[in-house]
């Protein structure tokens, strides 16, 4: 994912009222977008460097996008939840129907021929993609998750108590159950982490679930996201899964 002009640094002054961010940037504060509906804990942080996107679309509020915010470690860390489902259907585009030696840790998906974005299961709701072979009506569904806490080493999710994901959680199972196969893709924003885990401290009963689900056959590929004032692409790179009770 190109970004369509290169990020401008600033300074990290304050989030509020969820959405929006002050700035610091050429001896001015600008107010920008946040599009992060957790808590972003880790890195909200006060004082640190940060990254943001200008936008020419005249009839938005604000024209400036929070895109990332240095860690205290030094690590970029990248905030826009919408970043994780571009750069996972960039990468699923380019890799389904290519022979598996061609595409290294995105093996897995080359072997289906069709990928549907935003695929309706319910009248309530729809996973981010199914796979599908053309020999089958069995498909191979993904959900995409975005992972901004970092924690010793450990890259954690959720960061706020979310029924939103112990839902999918219960119906990636259940389509399990019915013979297809499901993967949450957790994409890391982050390059200073070295396994993931349920943050069980937070959300305990996402931690349950996601327990369940892996026993049941679930894949859970934890991806690095590289991150750079340029673009942001899906790397190769998978951190082991670590349950840590």
């Amino acid at each position: 994912m190109k970004y369509s002009r290169k990020l401008q640094e600033g300074t990290f002054l304050k989030r509020y009222k969820r959405f929006f961010a002050d700035i610091e940037f050429q001896g001015q504060t600008i107010v920008a977008h946040v599009p992060n509906t957790g808590s972003m804990k880790s890195v909200n942080n006060p004082g640190q460097l940060c990254l943001f996107s200008e936008s020419d679309n005249p009839e938005r509020k604000l024209k400036f996008t929070l895109e990332m915010i240095k860690s205290p470690g030094g690590a970029w860390v990248g905030v826009n939840t919408a970043t994780p489902n571009t750069v996972v259907k960039e990468t699923v585009l380019r890799v389904i129907g290519k022979h598996k030696d061609e595409v290294g840790g995105f093996a897995h998906w080359a072997s289906f021929d069709e990928a549907k974005p935003e695929f309706k299961i319910s009248a309530e709701t729809r996973l981010d993609f199914a796979l599908k072979k053309k020999d089958t009506d069995k498909m191979h569904f993904i959900e995409v998750k975005n992972v901004t806490l970092g924690e010793e080493g450990i890259a954690k999710f959720p960061d706020a108590v979310t029924e939103r994901g112990q839902k999918h959680l219960k119906e990636l199972m259940a389509l399990m159950e019915q013979g297809h196969t499901a993967e949450l893709v957790f994409t890391v924003q982050r390059h200073d982490c070295g396994t993931f885990s349920p943050a069980d401290d937070i959300d305990p009963e996402y931690g349950k679930l996601l327990r369940e689900a892996s026993a049941k056959g679930l894949k859970i590929s934890p991806f690095v996201v590289d991150l750079t004032p340029t673009e942001a692409s899906l790397s190769e790179v998978t951190l082991p899964v670590v349950f840590l009770s």
